[in-house]
């Protein structure tokens, strides 16, 4: 009956580690799972929490660094927030100069300056996002490119 316990444990731990993404309550739930075989081929109290602090232990140490590292590598980064504007295009709704002005950027209106202190940006240029300060999108003339 106490492999019962181990397993709901173990269950429980998995459901943290839904939630944490961490894979640390994913080792611990491995040591719950082991700690229940002990008691389901009928080991001592002492055996199951020996077996569950083993199987943890070498998991943490052995496993995780690994799992994490494959994980890394394997999973996009993608860029979130205010990180994701950098670099997209916005057009002018207002002039914008380096202390003023306003842009339509992602179908939102923001506040802008220039990147550059005396550039005047006028109305209806397209401009490009050079960083986020604050509330307030930095901008710049798009780079003019010629075809070849």
């Amino acid at each position: 009956m106490a492999w019962l316990w181990w397993l709901g444990g173990a269950l429980v731990l998995g459901v943290v580690e839904m939630l944490t993404v961490d894979l640390i309550f994913l080792m611990f739930a491995g040591g719950a799972l082991a700690g229940g075989g002990v008691a389901l081929l009928g080991g001592p109290l002492w055996a199951q929490i020996a077996a569950f602090a083993v199987v943890s232990t070498v998991l943490l140490v052995a496993v995780r660094p690994w799992a994490i590292g494959y994980l890394k590598r394997s999973t996009p980064d993608t860029v979130t927030n205010v990180a994701a504007h950098v670099g997209r295009t916005a057009e002018v709704l207002m002039d914008v100069t380096d202390r003023a002005g306003r842009v339509k950027l992602v179908g939102e209106v923001w506040t802008a300056r220039t990147a550059e202190p005396g550039t005047v940006l006028p109305t209806g240029t397209t401009v490009q996002v050079v960083r986020i300060d604050g509330a307030t999108a930095i901008v710049a003339p798009v780079p003019v490119t010629y075809p070849e």
